[in-house]
């Protein structure tokens, strides 16, 4: 798994205006919407993000740029990352970015003389965003289709509905410690999702396979009821984890899990209907469900082997 492949689903992630990337809103951070938002020289800030307009660094930003749509202009020193989806990006000669950049469709402009030391990832989307976005959808998203769309996305989302309630219901505490090590230690998840679910393929391919002799049913049995097992759990801790991370950008103190994941499950469905992006954070959130389920062993440990630290759940009947 290369730091490319983790950059790119960090791209993915950030479309949900940095409710992971970003907990809670501080007196450092700057988003906005259609407004420009300028760093000036001497300035400091944590993260900066912006939702279609444009984004001028010339002091430092300690940690993320994001930015759909709009641009971005970078003149000074970005401490971690700088992520546009469909913007344009410009780096003047004086820019530093001490982490990766990532851009999604739009288009990049250097000058002589900028550094990065992460890497650089970027997808020409063009025709492709054409064809989704343009005459494309209409088709797709007629008015004979729409309401067939909308029925089977509300029993998707009356179904998640219920499973979000029975799981913080009955395991409030493994989901919150869940969701707390996605912030810690969220590449090494990206990661053991992306592996588990490669190794989930290759086996149910061969327990089907084995079907052909019987012997694979049972097999294949227990493979699906294990993998709605790791997606239920993950699925509801990332819903959780947006769910608190939005209503503490709102200066909510706490949020219980069953409220959190609501939350987030609301969110989460409004994103569904945006056509190919929607796709893709779907996509990149179901790998870090199995990450969740699979390194904290549904909740209940921060890894499989060794002792665990003090951020274990107390009575969760983990032991230290």
């Amino acid at each position: 798994m290369t730091r490319r492949s983790f950059a790119l689903g960090l791209a993915f992630l950030l479309l949900l205006g940095g409710a992971i990337a970003w907990p809670a809103l501080d007196r450092g951070d700057r988003i906005g919407a259609k407004d420009a938002i300028v760093v000036g020289p001497g300035e400091t800030r944590e993260n900066v993000a912006s939702f279609g307009g444009d984004i001028i660094v010339e002091g430092r930003v300690a940690k993320t740029v994001f930015a759909i749509g709009g641009s971005i202009t970078i003149a000074g020193e970005v401490g971690e990352a700088v992520v546009g989806i469909g913007s344009e990006i410009s780096l003047k000669s004086t820019a530093v970015i001490r982490g990766d950049m990532v851009a999604v469709g739009g288009s990049i402009v250097k000058e002589d003389g900028f550094r990065i030391e992460g890497d650089t990832v970027s997808f020409k989307l063009g025709r492709l965003t054409g064809k989704v976005f343009g005459e494309g959808m209409q088709g797709v998203l007629s008015i004979s289709f729409l309401p067939l769309i909308i029925i089977l996305k509300a029993v998707n989302a009356f179904v998640w509905l219920l499973l979000a309630i029975v799981v913080t219901a009955l395991f409030p505490r493994q989901v919150v410690f869940a969701s707390g090590q996605i912030r810690r230690r969220f590449w090494p998840i990206l990661g053991t999702g992306l592996l588990g679910l490669i190794i989930f393929s290759v086996f149910t391919a061969v327990a089907a396979v084995l079907c052909l002799v019987l012997i694979g049913i049972p097999i294949l049995l227990t493979l699906i009821v294990a993998g709605l097992a790791v997606k239920i759990f993950g699925r509801v801790v990332l819903f959780y984890l947006i769910g608190e991370s939005l209503a503490q950008s709102f200066h909510r103190k706490a949020v219980s899990p069953a409220g959190g994941a609501l939350l987030g499950l609301s969110l989460m469905v409004l994103i569904g209907f945006v056509p190919f992006l929607g796709f893709f954070i779907s996509f990149v959130f179901g790998i870090l469900g199995w990450g969740i389920a699979l390194r904290t062993k549904f909740g209940t440990t921060e890894r499989w082997f060794g002792r665990t630290d003090r951020d274990a759940v107390p009575g969760d009947g983990t032991k230290a």
